[in-house]
């Protein structure tokens, strides 16, 4: 795999410049993808070596699609792309869904999110249960709306039921103790498995693929962007229409509360996901510029963290509370990590930004690290429990993680290793954490007597 990680990463760099180009669809790019690697793989079969494989792919589909005559003018340095400068000509009518048709869908699906929240509400009488099927309620329209824009078989949809199906059943199921420690883990731990379901759903199916993977992460971050921005646009909007009322004597707060909020914080998740797929020439701006702001703005705060660890004294004292803001924030790097690799380009050579968020992962590793002996240090004075091992569980996989990402990282500063292998970890790693959280939903209710 080591030995075809450049023609991977040219391919990626390839699918991700197509995919930018408002005219191409998700579904077309999959096309020319699988087009651009039949063709390698027959240069490939008559003796030529990845480089030589790919230059007469690219020509042979250039000649396909005039995508590739515009990639090939925009990068220009790169030899193989001279290859595929042909006359320009006047692309057809390539038959994506019309803009109206597409904000229709997303909008019923909005409000069937919006429907669907409000009615398990009514329905579900105990907050607690309807806390652990609140995922359950809204995941399946933004997986819905991935399902239609990726035109995904009936075959393909049906494969998502399945699992979905299995952690209702779960979910609902389990005689879980009322507040219980397991009950809670399952609420925080079902929208992981939840959102990598609706990730199958991004990508096509095509879960295999690691450009596709990284897509999804790439989606991930920007849709908690254009989210938060549409939750602090709402608020304002509610708290302004709210003060004007007030203002002349009308009390809105029963409206907000039973009616407004149940379908717009769902029906903004539908919505984000639409404005990424819609508005991705404007984040990829926007991304960039976001990870070197706040890499070292993190880099600080883990290193301050640090101090104040030191300066706690022993590893026993340390508060469960702070253990567990210290998680959160470890995710946060992670989040910030994967987001920085998915925005960077793959081709691009070593620089100081690199060098800086090796930095920010030495810095995240000394923190897990001290809260992987706080946390062992916990267990042998105070003795197991449900929160403990899967917080355990948690940080070891994050250490891994996180350790392999940064011998990457040093190998591709040192020029001895491809950025596409850190790249390919990253969405290798992913499902490991789907199972865990799935081991902690379906295993550990059982495993401590559902308390």
């Amino acid at each position: 795999m080591a030995a075809h990680a450049e023609l991977e990463a040219q391919i990626d760099r390839w699918r991700s410049y197509v995919q930018r180009r408002r005219a191409i669809s998700p579904a077309d790019v999959d096309e020319l993808e699988d087009h651009l690697r039949e063709q390698i793989a027959e240069r490939q079969a008559t003796g030529l070596d990845d480089e030589e494989a790919f230059l007469v792919a690219i020509k042979r589909l250039g000649n396909l699609d005039a995508v590739s005559q515009e990639f090939a003018r925009e990068h220009s340095d790169r030899l193989w792309k001279q290859l595929v400068l042909l006359p320009e000509k006047t692309p057809d009518d390539d038959g994506s869904t019309p803009a109206w048709r597409e904000l229709a869908v997303v909008l019923a699906l909005a409000v069937g999110a919006g429907i669907a929240v409000k009615v398990g509400f009514l329905l579900i009488e105990n907050e607690n249960v309807f806390a652990r099927n609140l995922g359950l309620l809204v995941v399946p329209f933004i997986a819905g709306y991935f399902t239609w824009k990726r035109r995904l078989t009936p075959r393909a949809g049906a494969a998502l039921l399945i699992p979905y199906g299995v952690l209702a059943v779960i979910l609902n199921a389990y005689p879980f103790s009322v507040g219980g420690s397991t009950e809670l883990l399952a609420v925080l731990h079902a929208p992981v498995i939840l959102w990598l379901l609706a990730g199958l759903a991004y990508v096509g199916g095509r879960w295999r693929s690691h450009s596709r993977r990284m897509d999804f992460v790439r989606f991930t971050g920007e849709f908690a962007i254009y989210y938060t921005l549409l939750a602090l646009g709402g608020a304002v909007l509610i708290g302004l229409t709210l003060g004007a009322f007030t203002l002349i004597g009308t009390d809105l707060e029963p409206v907000l509360a039973e009616w407004i909020l149940p379908f717009a914080v769902p029906g903004a998740l539908v919505v984000a996901a639409w404005l990424v797929e819609a508005k991705q020439n404007v984040v990829e701006n926007i991304a960039p510029v976001l990870t070197r702001i706040f890499t070292p703005l993190t880099i600080v705060m883990l290193l301050a963290l640090l101090g104040v660890i030191a300066a706690a004294g022993g590893l026993v004292d340390v508060e469960r509370e702070l253990l567990i803001l210290m998680d959160a924030i470890l995710i946060l790097v992670l989040s910030l990590l994967l987001y920085s690799i998915s925005a960077r380009d793959s081709l691009a050579r070593p620089g100081f930004f690199d060098a800086l968020q090796l930095v920010l992962v030495i810095a995240a590793i000394a923190v897990d690290a001290v809260m992987l002996t706080a946390m062992l240090t916990r267990i042998a004075e105070f003795g197991f429990s449900p929160n403990k091992i899967a917080a355990l569980g948690l940080n070891l996989l994050l250490l891994v993680h996180l350790v392999r990402a940064a011998w990457l990282t040093v190998g591709f500063l040192r020029g001895r290793r491809p950025f596409g292998q850190l790249e390919n970890w990253q969405t290798r790693y992913l499902p490991v954490y789907g199972a865990w959280a799935a081991v902690v939903v379906v295993l550990f209710p059982p495993a401590f007597g559902f308390i």
